[in-house]
Order: structure tokens, then C-alpha cells, then sequence
């Protein structure tokens, strides 16, 4: 199958998960994962007509998508890897959008890159739903605070959560976690569901879910 025909099929999928669940067309938003894919390999999609891509590398982004920047249009760029604080310049400075905002020192770090580029990056607090330790993410009990910290200390526009749920586990318990945990904080964006469970993340309220492998294939 190519490039456009798997493209095509994830999005009439997340098309009937949405209409499923009884949600507007429209709705839910495919942010296509492109990372460890060389530029050569996202042109297909870009032709396609996807605008939105995610990337987990800063360094392996500033190889790629300047360029592609410069060819396309309206391409819209996710920071969906995690984010050290002495890249924090170099994120705001490429990406349109941050899931990974995920402790304070990151979003002091990106507070005064926002700040000094004069940009409008848009910030999500990542959450670790299943309190895994080697995982990224705030805790779920603190999150609510850790979005009042950002919003009134920080002055950052927070405008939704980010969570990988466990590989082993249902994740539909973990989405509807983050979805409450969203309700609590007022934040009104939920990315959440990946390959293997984007159209259960839809039913359960995702506005935007990270499909790399079943658009690109395996890496």
C-alpha cells in the first residue's frame, strides 16, 4: 500500500471513530509522526495534503524542516518527543506546537524563549496517566496545579494535555483520565491515541491523536 493510500485510510478511520462517537466532522485533528523519516520520505505526505506533523527529536527537526517549511505552506509542526531546557531556544524557535511540557525548570525555559522570539507557541502539559517511572509526564494529582503554575506564574497559554498510556494496559481508563483531568484544568486539547488505538481516543474525546507508523510504516 502507499504512502497516500495508508494516509487516506487513517483518516476515514478517525472519520468513523468520530462519527461513532457521535462528535462533528472535523473534530479530531491527525498529527502525523514523521520522526527518524528523512525528507524525502514526508513529501509523499506533505502532497497528500497533511499540514501537521510531530516530531520527538529537536535536532533531527532542525535537519528536515526548515526546508520543508520553506516549500509548503501552512505546515504545522509538534514537538511530541521530550524537551531538555538548553533546547528549549531551539524548539520555540521551529516548532509551532509543545506536548511536552512536563516540570517547572521546561516551563521556565520556555516562558523566556516565548518571551524573547516574540512567538506564540502553543504548550501542552504532558501527563504520565500510569505513574510509570521511566515515562515523562506530570503526575495526575498534580496536574491541575502544574497548569495553574504555568497559566498565572509563568504567563503561558496552556491550551490542552498530552498522555501515552501504558503499552500493556487498556488505554481507554488512561483517555478518560486525561479527559476529566482536562475538564478540571479548563483546558479544552486532548492529544491522545497513537497507532495502535487513535480510534479509541477518539471515542473518548482526543481532538488530536500522533499516528506515525500506520501513515509511514515501520521505521
Amino acid at each position: 500500500m502507499e504512502l497516500q493510500e495508508r494516509l487516506n485510510e487513517v483518516r476515514s478511520h478517525i472519520a468513523a471513530a468520530g462519527r461513532q462517537a457521535g462528535r462533528p466532522d472535523g473534530a479530531v485533528q491527525l498529527v502525523a509522526v514523521s520522526k527518524t523519516f528523512d525528507a524525502e520520505a514526508i513529501r509523499p505526505a506533505i502532497s497528500a495534503g497533511q499540514r501537521v506533523f510531530g516530531e520527538n527529536r529537536v535536532q533531527e527537526s532542525q535537519g528536515k524542516w526548515p526546508a520543508l517549511k520553506a516549500e509548503t505552506s501552512g505546515i504545522q509542526l509538534h514537538l511530541i518527543g521530550p524537551l531538555q531546557s538548553n533546547k528549549a531556544a531551539d524548539a520555540v524557535a521551529l516548532f509551532d506546537v509543545v506536548e511536552t511540557v512536563d516540570r517547572e525548570k521546561i516551563a521556565r525555559a520556555l516562558a523566556d524563549e516565548i518571551k524573547r522570539q516574540g512567538k506564540a507557541t502553543r504548550l501542552y502539559v504532558q501527563v504520565n496517566t500510569g505513574l510509570e517511572p521511566q515515562k515523562a509526564g506530570i503526575a495526575p494529582d498534580d496536574t491541575v496545579a502544574f497548569v495553574d503554575l504555568c497559566r498565572n506564574e509563568l504567563g503561558l497559554s496552556i491550551e490542552g494535555l498530552m498522555c501515552i498510556p501504558p503499552a500493556d494496559e487498556n488505554p481507554g481508563p488512561h483517555f478518560a483520565l486525561l479527559a476529566k483531568l482536562a475538564a478540571k484544568a479548563g483546558v479544552e486539547k486532548l492529544s491522545m491515541g497513537m497507532s495502535s488505538d487513535y480510534e479509541i481516543a477518539v471515542a473518548f474525546g482526543a481532538t488530536s491523536v500522533r499516528v506515525g507508523s500506520a501513515i509511514f510504516g515501520t521505521r
